[in-house]
């Protein structure tokens, strides 16, 4: 039992000292702190709040299994940790409600993370991100298998339809690496390069809802800060303009950052972009990136997600957003296959809380199943040149057949807009008839 107590008091003196001396880190991050303002002030306060309990815990758990009793210094470790957990409870509410007001961390771009080995500044010329999210017609942007890494199904598809495309979409995973030769190699095309950016391993299945390793809690706190700032620098060292779709389809219930999936909660999404876009503009890499925020079709959604209310509480705030998109499928014969149908409703509720922020289709597509696809190929392109659709600066066609589970099912669809002469045919008047918005791009 003495062994225990001095152990116990060793870590007391231990901590004292740590989080008192002028010298300590402690100490020095208070005086960093008082130079600091606003939201910027909150977020490091819970950072360094987060930092301290998990230090104080590891230490409470070390001391109790050493003593195996409850004696005064124990209880000391637990008052102590307790009043931090309580001063991290009260920082996070006065920060969520500081960020609810629509405040935004103000924070000018200091990194000091170096960027990846081999990751270094691309010698192209190339539009700014304002110049690309407003452009002077629409993009015809297209998903295809290992683009931009490799063309071959990429320029397959676009010489069929004759039109080279002016962006390309791919995905990438919470446990790759910035990929920037993707990103050189698309823009040495002249292509706008669309990342979708999953806080998931890239392999995993779109039937998992869960993933207890990426909690929103567990981004929220920090656990991949380190991640996301070497992601950053390399983005920032790159120098070339990138759209970063990050966890689309949130309204959803089939990935793990839905607020209804993972041990999630109502609010931790809002937080969780805005934490990663702090991160981005601290290391300075927001000068490069056009964030796209995309939430699913509503009207495929159980009633209680299709509400106004409810999409609203997803959105991060005009300034942390530069598109808003949606992803928008005919999935089934027995509806009708129109613009109207598959995008109005959510089209409507977008405006409604984006209002003048532009809008890109960011996943679209049709199946084949009942015969429908032509039609509504040819109401897709009559909706976004109509003139009340002049906001929607583009689309991007996912021109795969696969098997995935969303909006409640689990199905295998051709949604190559190849995927018969029929459809092809319809692809290409819809896109060059007369009055169409979208400027030619011979292939």
């Amino acid at each position: 039992m003495i062994g225990a107590v001095v152990l116990v008091t060793g870590l007391v003196i231990t901590s004292t000292i740590v989080w008192t001396s002028p010298n300590s880190p402690a100490v020095q991050a208070q005086k960093a702190l008082s130079q600091l303002t606003g939201n910027e002030k909150l977020v490091s306060e819970r950072n360094r709040l987060l930092s301290e309990s998990v230090v104080l815990d590891t230490r409470l758990r070390a001391a109790w299994s050493a003593s195996g009793a409850k004696d005064a210094q124990l209880r000391s470790l637990r008052a102590q940790l307790a009043d931090l957990r309580s001063q991290l409870a009260d920082t996070e509410a006065r920060l969520a409600a500081a960020s609810s007001s629509g405040a935004r961390t103000a924070a000018s771009p200091r990194s000091t993370t170096r960027p990846s080995p081999g990751v270094a500044p691309a010698t192209l010329s190339t539009p700014s991100v304002a110049q690309i999210t407003s452009p002077a017609n629409p993009y015809f942007g297209l998903y295809t298998e290992q683009a931009p890494f490799n063309w071959s199904a990429f320029d397959a598809v676009a010489q069929k339809t004759g039109e080279k495309p002016g962006a390309v979409g791919f995905f990438a995973g919470w446990d790759e690496p910035y990929r920037a030769n993707g990103v050189v190699r698309a823009w040495q095309r002249g292509m706008v390069p669309v990342m979708t950016w999953e806080s998931r391993p890239i392999g995993a299945s779109n039937a998992q809802k869960d993933d207890p390793d990426y909690t929103l809690a567990k981004i929220i706190g920090g656990q991949y800060d380190a991640y996301l700032r070497q992601f950053a620098a390399d983005v920032r060292a790159t120098g070339l303009p990138v759209v970063i779709r990050l966890d689309h389809e949130m309204n959803g219930d089939w990935y793990p950052w839905s607020e209804r999936t993972n041990t999630n909660s109502a609010g931790q999404f809002v937080q969780m972009w805005r934490h990663v876009y702090d991160i981005f503009e601290q290391e300075g890499a927001n000068a490069n990136v056009a964030w796209l925020w995309s939430p699913n079709r509503i009207d495929r959604l159980d009633r209680s997600a299709q509400t106004e209310a409810s999409l609203r509480a997803l959105y991060p705030g005009d300034e942390y957003v530069d598109w808003v998109g949606m992803s928008g499928y005919l999935r089934s014969s027995s509806e009708s296959p129109t613009f109207q149908t598959t995008f109005g409703r959510t089209l409507a509720q977008l405006r409604a809380i984006a209002p003048g922020k532009k809008i890109f289709l960011s996943e679209v597509g049709a199946t084949e199943t009942g015969g429908l696809k032509p039609a509504w190929i040819t109401s897709f392109f009559e909706g976004i040149n109509a003139p009340q659709n002049a906001d929607i600066v583009g689309f991007g066609w996912f021109d795969l057949t696969v098997t995935s589970f969303a909006e409640g099912d689990t199905s295998t669809n051709d949604w190559r807009l190849e995927s018969t002469r029929q459809s092809l045919a319809a692809f290409i008047a819809g896109y060059t008839a007369p009055g169409s918005r979208f400027a030619p791009r011979p292939f």
